[in-house]
C-alpha cells in the first residue's frame, strides 16, 4: 500500500494553512521549530493555536516578530487576512521581518535551517521557480530578481516549515483538488491587481482551479508553488484507507464557508478495489503492416500500460486489425493523439473502468549461470505466482550458449530452494 496526502483547497491554499494543516494532522510543533533551526530564532516567534471556522475546529500556524507579536495576533483575530500571508502583501497587522531579498540571500537563509540535504535543495527548487516566475512577469533578468512579499522571513518560515512538514508526513503519493482561488481585487506592492495575482497564476498553469462566491484571494502565489510542486495529480479524493484529517485555518472566519485547508491522509486501497484504467480502441484496415510496431512503440513511449493487437473481420467483409491501447485516466488525451498521429483511423473510441491487479514485487535469485529476478505476485499476503525475468534468462542463455527454458528451469529450481529455506 502507498501512503496518500490529499490537498482539499475548497478554501484556497496558503503556506501558513498547509502548515497549520500539517499540525492539525499530528506533525509535532517541536519538531517543526528544530526543522527551521537558527532561521527563526531570533526574530520571529513560531506557534499555533486552535482556533473556529465556520464551526470547524482547525489549527492556525502563527508567525510574529517577538516584539510585535500580540498586535500581529489581534490583526488577525479581527480578520484582516485570509492568512498571515494570504493576500498578496502575505503580511498584515504590520510587517513581520519584511524586506526585498534576492536568490542568494534567501538561499544563506534557507542554510541556517536544520532541513535534510534533501529538503533544502527541495526549498532553494522552490525558491528558483518563484524567481524565474517574478523574472518572467516583470521582463527582467533572474539574477536580478528581488522577491518582494514572498521574500519576507515569514514567508521563507512558510516554504522551509512546508518542505519539512511534507517530507514528516512521508507521502507516496500527493494529490490536490481543484483550487478555489477566489476573485475581485488585491492590494500587492505593485498596487492593485485582480485575482488571482499574476504570479499565483502563471504557477496555477496545468493546474485546474475555479472561482466561487468568495471575491478575496484565496490561493497566494506561495500555496500555488507547493500545491503544483507537490501535487502528483489532481482531482477528486482518491479510494484510500483513512487515517488522518488535519484543518489548517486562515484568519478570516468567512460566514458559511470554513477558511480552512483539509489534509487528508491515508493508505491507498488494494488496486483490486480502486484502480481504474482507460482502454482504448479502434479497427484499422487500410494502413501497411510495418507500421503497427512503429505504432505499438509509440504509444508505450507516451505511457500506455499495454497495447495489443487482434484479428477482426470488418464491414464489408474486409480483414482487419483491432488496436486496444490501456492506460491511466490522465494519458488518455495523450494516447489518443499518438493514435491518430501513427495510424490511419479517423476515429478511436474509448470507456473507464476498474482494473484488478494483483501487488508485484522483485526477488533476485542466484544460479549457476548468474543472478536472475523473479518476478513475484502477492495476494492477501501470500505469494501467488512467482516468474523469472524473460530478459535476464534471454541475457544469460546468450552469453553461456545455452536454452532460454534451461535458465528459466535454473532460476525457478533456485527460487524454491530459497523460499523453502525460510518456511
Amino acid at each position: 500500500m502507498a501512503r496518500v496526502l490529499y490537498l482539499d483547497c475548497f478554501s484556497g491554499i496558503s503556506g501558513d494553512m498547509l502548515l497549520g494543516a500539517c499540525l492539525d494532522a499530528g506533525l509535532p510543533l517541536d519538531d517543526l521549530r528544530a526543522a527551521l533551526g537558527s532561521l527563526a530564532v531570533e526574530e520571529l516567534s513560531i506557534g499555533s493555536e486552535r482556533v473556529l471556522r465556520a464551526g470547524i475546529a482547525a489549527t492556525r500556524f502563527v508567525v510574529a516578530g517577538q516584539d510585535d507579536a500580540q498586535v500581529q495576533t489581534q490583526s488577525r483575530v479581527h480578520g484582516h487576512a485570509h492568512g498571515h500571508e494570504h493576500t498578496h502583501g502575505h503580511a498584515h497587522g504590520g510587517t513581520v521581518s519584511g524586506g526585498h531579498r534576492s536568490l542568494p540571500e534567501i538561499f544563506a537563509l534557507v542554510d541556517r535551517s536544520a532541513l535534510t540535504a534533501g529538503g533544502k535543495a527541495r526549498v532553494r527548487e522552490l525558491f528558483q521557480r518563484l524567481a524565474e516566475t517574478e523574472a518572467a512577469i516583470h521582463q527582467m533578468p533572474v539574477e536580478q530578481v528581488h522577491l518582494h512579499e514572498v521574500g519576507a522571513l515569514d514567508s521563507i518560515v512558510d516554504i522551509v516549515g512546508a518542505v519539512f512538514a511534507m517530507e514528516w508526513m512521508g507521502a507516496d503519493q500527493v494529490i490536490c483538488s481543484p483550487l478555489n482561488v477566489g476573485g475581485g481585487m488585491v492590494e500587492s506592492a505593485h498596487g492593485l491587481i485582480p485575482v488571482p495575482a499574476p504570479a499565483t497564476v502563471r504557477l496555477l498553469e496545468g493546474a485546474p482551479i475555479y472561482s466561487g462566491t468568495i471575491q478575496r484571494e484565496l490561493v497566494t502565489p506561495t500555496g500555488a508553488l507547493l500545491a503544483t510542486s507537490y501535487a502528483t495529480s489532481f482531482g477528486p479524493i482518491p479510494a484510500m484507507t483513512l487515517t488522518r484529517v488535519g484543518y489548517g485555518a486562515g484568519t478570516r472566519d468567512n460566514p458559511g464557508t470554513p477558511n480552512v485547508l483539509r489534509v487528508l491522509v491515508g493508505e491507498t486501497v488494494d488496486a483490486a478495489e480502486g484502480d481504474r484504467v482507460v482502454v482504448i480502441e479502434c479497427e484499422i484496415d487500410d494502413m501497411n503492416p510495418q507500421l503497427f510496431g512503429a505504432a505499438m512503440d509509440q504509444l508505450y513511449a507516451a505511457g500506455a500500460l499495454d497495447v495489443f493487437y487482434a484479428p477482426v473481420q470488418m464491414k464489408k467483409n474486409r480483414p482487419g486489425t483491432l488496436l486496444t491501447v490501456i492506460g491511466a485516466p490522465n494519458r488518455r488525451q495523450a494516447l489518443t493523439d499518438v493514435v491518430f498521429r501513427e495510424t490511419t483511423t479517423i476515429g478511436v473510441r474509448h470507456i473507464e473502468m476498474a482494473r484488478q491487479c494483483l501487488r508485484r514485487d522483485w526477488a533476485t535469485v542466484t544460479t549457476s549461470v548468474g543472478d536472475v529476478r523473479i518476478k513475484q505476485a502477492w495476494h492477501h499476503g501470500h505469494i501467488v505466482n512467482a516468474v523469472p525475468e524473460f530478459d535476464d534468462c534471454a541475457r544469460l542463455a546468450a552469453a553461456h550458449q545455452v536454452a532460454v527454458k534451461e535458465v528459466q528451469s535454473l532460476a525457478l529450481r533456485a527460487y524454491a530452494r530459497t523460499e523453502g529455506s525460510r518456511s
